[in-house]
Formats: C-alpha cells, structure tokens, sequence
C-alpha cells in the first residue's frame, strides 16, 4: 500500500524529512479495526514526532493522527463497527499513523463519521475534538450548561486547531463566557466567528484586558500554546481556586505561584489512554460519537482553513511546514493518495 514515512528524524527542508514509500498492508487482529483512509489532517505533534522520533533500524515511521475512512476488516474481537462503516479517529500515538492508505486502529477510539460532513471536512475534527472535550469535562470538569455558579474561561492561543474546537465546545455545552487570546486580525476574527464571547492579545497584560470586558470571575483558563511565556498572567488572571490546564511543551514553570491562590495544574494528552490501555479508553469512542451527533445538530462546524490536494510526501512537507511557521489558523487536511 501507498504511504508516506521517514527514515531519520530531522527538519522539515530535508529531501528525506517525509518520503513517498510502500509497505506491507496491516490485518487486523483482537479489537482493531482496518480503516481504508479517505482523508487526514496535521498537527503539531506530527511535527514534533518527525523532528524526534526515529523508527527501528531500517524501517519506517508513518505519522499521523487525524483520519477519516471506511472499515474494510474487523478483528476477531470487535464488536462496534462492521465493514463498511465510516468512521473517524485520531488513534494511537505508539502505532503507525494514518499517512497511509490503510491503518489498524483499536475500535475502543473510534467513532462514527458525522453524515453531514464531507470525508476532507471530518478529518479536521477528531485529535482536537477529542482533546478539547478531555480539557473541559475529565481534567477541567466544567459544569454543563445550567449548572455552576456564572464563570469565564480564558484560552490561550484560541484560533488554532484545539482552540477553534474548544471556543464551540465550551459554547455548544457549558455556560461559561469565553474570552480566547489571538494577536493577529485574521486570528481574532475565525476566534469570534467560532463563538467566543471576545478576543483578548496576547502580547498585552491579560488581567487588565480582561478587567475592562466586565465578564464573570475566570474559573478555567486553558493554555494551548507558550504556557511558559503566559504563566505569569494566567495566574493573575485566574480566580482563587481556579483551574489552568495545558497541552503544550513548556520550559519550566514556577508552580509555587499558584499557591496563594489554591489553584490546580492540570495536564492534558489525548494519547494517555491508548497508550496505557486504561479502564475507560472507549471514552474516546463514545465522546467521539457524541461530537458527531453535535456535528450533524449543527451545532459544531468544521475547522478546516486550509486543504491541501491529495496525501503525498510533497503535501505533506507542505503542511508540516506551514504549522511550524506558527501562522496556521483552524486546521489542514488532505484527502485521497496521489
């Protein structure tokens, strides 16, 4: 089968940094699922992952983690999806990825397609779904709508692929005012188009900013992005007794400043589940199919900005390029093999 992988980690402008190449196509086995890929988007940690890791020695490393497709095969042990099902996943952080025309995937992590939407227009959503979902209701535990005294939640970094997300989360299921952080024009309107209440930079004080919008007390505060450079003001910025989690890999971090106010540290990584098999992994397969029926409620859009032709190494440079530029907005898709 056709797909796309390295060989040695390195920088995105190497000849080799991702390559066209064809491997042995999977057979599932216990609970996996064989998903035929139709379209898949780019993240970060792709990024992250192929400048790090490196695969064993004379084999290949294929990326990816956002994928839309259709169920051809079906281990011994499945029981939620039969052949010919379309799905959506974001899948394991420890097995090949999605940059491939077929891909195992436990089926405890998938969930349905949303009908409503194209297979390009779908894969944006899972890996920043699934993220943002974790964020609010399992580290943050948000109140749902109607319950809980008025509070504000503060993004950091809101108009890329987890904060365009998390802005109709937050609005669709919780409610909380949501003040999001963006610096550039085109950042602050897809952010204010999304939902949020309003738009903070940044590059200013946070708590001051936030002071003159008049909003109720900032009880949650996510950070998605320079947690280290932000740290400061997010604890000014917070409530006592507030609650900051975080996604990014930041230099280190003075925690001792949260303690006057009592306020908790919460991490977040999509990947802990499948990576430790825990008790609750289907939680993916059940949130992911609860984001599917908000999808087709038109309740949640999807969060592409930027589609970038078929799934081929060149395409791919392409789109690991432009998220570690840093200006991406919403998130990139690819769809169908070259």
């Amino acid at each position: 089968m056709k797909a796309v992988g390295y060989q040695q980690p390195g920088a995105i402008d190497r000849a080799d940094a991702l390559i066209d190449i064809e491997i042995a196509r999977p057979v599932p086995t216990g609970r996996d699922l064989l998903v035929e890929v139709q379209a898949i988007a780019v993240n970060p940690v792709d990024t992250k992952v192929r400048r790090s890791a490196a695969p064993p020695e004379g084999e290949y490393k294929v990326l990816g983690y956002d994928a839309v497709g259709i169920v051809r095969e079906t281990g011994p042990d499945a029981t939620l999806f039969r052949p010919g099902d379309a799905v959506w996943y974001a899948g394991a952080i420890d097995r090949a990825g999605s940059n491939a025309e077929f891909q195992l995937v436990d089926e405890r992590l998938v969930g349905r397609k949303p009908a409503s939407l194209s297979p390009a227009d779908a894969a944006a959503l899972p890996l920043t779904g699934i993220t943002a979902w974790e964020l609010l209701f399992d580290r943050l535990q948000v109140p749902l709508a109607g319950e809980g005294r008025p509070g504000t939640l503060l993004i950091v970094g809101a108009a890329g692929g987890v904060g365009s997300i998390l802005i109709q989360l937050a609005r669709q299921r919780t409610g909380l005012t949501v003040v999001g952080t963006a610096s550039r024009p085109e950042s602050r309107a897809w952010a204010l188009a999304l939902g949020a209440h309003h738009v903070i930079d940044h590059r200013q004080p946070f708590a001051a900013q936030i002071a003159a919008l008049g909003v109720p007390p900032v009880d949650y505060a996510i950070s998605l992005t320079h947690t280290d450079q932000h740290f400061a003001q997010l604890v000014d910025a917070l409530a006592p007794q507030g609650k900051l989690a975080l996604i990014d890999d930041p230099e280190p971090i003075d925690v001792r400043l949260m303690k006057r106010k009592s306020l908790s540290l919460h991490w977040e990584l999509m990947f802990t589940r499948p990576l430790f098999h825990t008790d609750d992994m289907d939680a993916q397969h059940r949130l992911l199919n609860a984001i599917a029926d908000l999808v087709d409620q038109g309740a949640i859009r999807s969060t592409v900005q930027a589609k970038l032709g078929p799934i081929c190494a060149a395409n791919l440079r392409k789109a690991h390029a432009l998220l570690e530029s840093g200006t991406a907005v919403g998130k990139i898709v690819l769809e169908g093999f070259a």
